[in-house]
């Protein structure tokens, strides 16, 4: 069995103004620079300028926006806790299984003002892994931690769990650990 352990915790995230812009008919979003007016003496307030992710242009032509890999447990939410993740595999390779476990997630904190869990999504800029094998740890009536498991039933899905998890590791501070 293999675990990926965290060897930081989570890191501050900065915000953005972002806003979408059009260019023959293809929408991107990128950064916008704004100057202000301070409202006690009028001098003009110069915000610095933002760096964006660059845009990544595949064989096809088409362009591929960056995405930071993220694990959310209600859509539109991103999940702040780093997880500890136990992966097995079959020996023949074609099957395994990803067990994450939460302690004290910050969904807890969120999920009475943004809405139920609805499963367990891990994003990045390939696309979105879901499962609905969920459960809620309680001690004395109170949330505790979070276990949401995955299945991969192909060497392909197995495949893109591993491209997911390598990319969510490098966001995240993750270091493997074969045991």
């Amino acid at each position: 069995m293999a675990t990926l352990h965290s060897l930081a915790l989570t890191s501050p995230v900065s915000h953005h103004l972002l806003q979408p812009r059009s260019s023959s008919g293809i929408v991107s979003w990128a950064a916008v620079h704004r100057s202000a007016k301070s409202l006690f003496n009028g001098l003009p307030l110069h915000l610095p300028r933002l760096r964006v992710a660059p845009l990544r242009q595949n064989s096809h032509g088409s362009i591929i926006m960056m995405v930071k890999p993220a694990i959310q447990f209600i859509q539109g939410t991103d999940e702040q806790t780093v997880p500890d993740v136990r992966l097995t595999k079959s020996r023949d390779g074609t099957n395994g299984m990803a067990i994450f476990r939460f302690d004290q997630p910050s969904v807890f904190d969120s999920s009475g003002e943004v809405g139920d869990i609805t499963g367990f999504y891990m994003i990045d800029e390939e696309g979105v892994l879901q499962s609905v094998d969920v459960n809620a740890k309680f001690v004395n009536g109170k949330p505790a931690g979070i276990e949401a498991k995955y299945v991969m039933r192909t060497p392909r899905d197995w495949d893109r769990f591993m491209r997911f998890m390598e990319r969510y590791s490098n966001a995240n501070g993750l270091q493997f650990i074969k045991k």
